[in-house]
């Protein structure tokens, strides 16, 4: 049951983002239109500076899945249910939290944006903020259930959720845009979406997993042990929201609204190529934390982490060469030729991302042995020295400056001093990982090199060149990948479910002859 929900989770993992994304690339266009460029940036700037109070979550959610996952193997129910009691308390606590600082925010719009941002803006803002807030404060509380749900290991049903609510929002959103709703309007259904589907993970815990919530038997004595856990984990999203969040507020407060929507499209992108590699790390930490609870040998965790690493690399790789190739003729047609800088931001924050992106299931090792505090260290301070690089940067170069900021410190910290830490600390076989990568990288490169010749032979900027090229080089990159890239365990892994499925389709046909 376990290793097929995990299979499942992977597989639905990858449906979701795929639907996510789609959904997100084709409303995208729309949206910009009707929003214009000065209201989707005020939405982008507002959205990142209310995200960064996501951070007082303080890695509890993580704590849930490793402490409830330690539980389980262990055969310890009453004490699952005491701390989930614990960590509801917990998180009642931190939305009051939220709900102070968010009132903080709402009286203080003007005093961080009044010199970019206009009257109208500014009140606009306000009204963002407040919903944002209210969403937020409601999230904190239900968001305990998603990670139960998790460390359960039921993937499925909280994906199939996932789905249907990408599916559903652009449903509710292009009614309320056309009606003249604007950024007001998308902030609503995005509001409401959000709560009932916590509220749908909910019930499936107490009906489905007939969890239960003990208050009088909290377990506060463990308090301390996740504290020391949760706060590296805490300092972890910090250092994500610094990444990913500051580059649009700097943007905000030095250069206005029409900068932050071109840099919140490069993100945009980024986000997505990013979510491809989480899905299937995602769906380990439970596994990894039984593995390490089971006192699995290192050779055994170093195999899992090298073999997750080649996965993820042929889509990754792909992906980003697509992007590379083709990228700024997709932006072009896509979102209009207003945001074609978009395109040179987008590469700048995916090449040295894709590192730590083939390397994801190494966070998921240190959470589950403890060991996250050295990355969590790293990683602050080098995203500080990333802030502190990018605020100068923005003022002489706009996004392209928040972007170089961005990749330096991508480069030091999640690649350089993480790829020695793996290997003399964490004891994974990093010079075996990259000669493994390398191999694979070979046939990657010719195809691209391939690649940049069909781009000379024809830039015409249409859908139609755009798409045929697209096809050439996708067919190109598979064979190539599939004759030398792959080994014999990952062809297998592909060839046996097209095998099952063949078979069945084989079987229901003489079936019905």
């Amino acid at each position: 049951m376990a290793i097929n929900q995990l299979k499942a989770g992977a597989l639905l993992s990858y449906a979701s983002i795929g639907i996510n994304n789609l959904v997100g690339l084709l409303f995208t266009p729309f949206m910009l239109r009707m929003l214009g460029k000065s209201e989707f940036g005020l939405y982008s700037l507002v959205a990142s500076v209310v995200a960064y109070l996501t951070v007082l979550d303080l890695g509890l959610g993580n704590a849930v899945v490793r402490y409830t996952a330690k539980y389980r193997a262990q055969n310890k129910q009453q004490e699952q249910y005491a701390l989930f009691g614990m960590f509801l308390a917990l998180y009642c606590g931190i939305s009051v939290l939220v709900i102070i600082a968010g009132t903080l925010l709402y009286y203080n719009v003007e005093v961080l944006f009044g010199n970019a941002l206009s009257s109208a803006e500014l009140d606009k803002a306000r009204i963002m903020v407040v919903l944002l807030i209210f969403n937020l404060a409601a999230t904190f509380p239900l968001s305990i259930f998603g990670s139960i749900i998790v460390a359960y290991e039921n993937y499925v049903f909280q994906k199939m959720v996932n789905i249907v609510r990408a599916l559903i929002s652009p449903c509710l959103m292009i009614p309320l845009l056309l009606m003249g709703y604007k950024a007001i309007g998308i902030v609503i259904v995005i509001t409401l979406l959000n709560i009932i589907s916590l509220l749908i993970n909910g019930w499936y815990c107490f009906t489905k997993l007939k969890i239960k919530l003990y208050f009088e038997k909290m377990e506060w004595n463990m308090l301390k042990g996740i504290s020391t856990y949760s706060f590296f984990i805490f300092l972890g999203v910090v250092v994500d929201k610094i990444y990913w969040s500051t580059g649009q507020l700097v943007l905000g407060v030095v250069a206005g609204t029409a900068v932050v929507a071109i840099y919140a499209i490069a993100v945009q992108l980024q986000m997505y190529y990013m979510s491809l590699s989480t899905a299937i790390s995602g769906v380990f930490l439970p596994k990894v934390t039984a593995m390490v609870a089971r006192n699995t040998p290192d050779k055994e965790v170093s195999e899992l982490f090298i073999r997750t690493g080649r996965l993820q690399f042929i889509v990754m790789a792909f992906v980003l060469s697509v992007f590379i190739l083709f990228g700024k003729t997709f932006i072009v047609l896509w979102a209009g030729a207003d945001y074609a800088d978009a395109y040179l931001i987008a590469v700048l924050l995916m090449i040295p991302l894709t590192v730590p992106l083939i390397q994801t299931l190494g966070i998921s090792i240190l959470q589950a042995r403890n060991q996250h505090k050295f990355r969590s260290l790293v990683y602050i301070l080098v995203a500080t020295s990333s802030l502190a690089i990018s605020i100068p940067l923005a003022k002489l170069y706009g996004g392209l400056g928040c972007a170089i900021g961005t990749s330096v410190s991508l480069i030091v910290g999640n690649i350089i001093v993480m790829n020695i830490y793996y290997y003399k600390r964490v004891l994974i076989d990093i010079p075996r990982f990259w000669k493994e990568i390398g191999s694979m990288a070979l046939p990657v490169t010719a195809v691209v090199l391939v690649g940049i010749i069909l781009n000379m032979i024809n830039n015409e900027y249409t859908f139609l060149s755009l798409s045929i090229k697209v096809l050439i080089f996708s067919i190109m990159y598979v064979n190539a990948t599939w004759w030398i890239g792959l080994n014999n365990y990952e062809r297998e892994l592909i060839l046996v479910p097209v095998r099952k499925v063949l078979s069945k389709a084989i079987l229901y046909y003489n079936g019905l002859q």
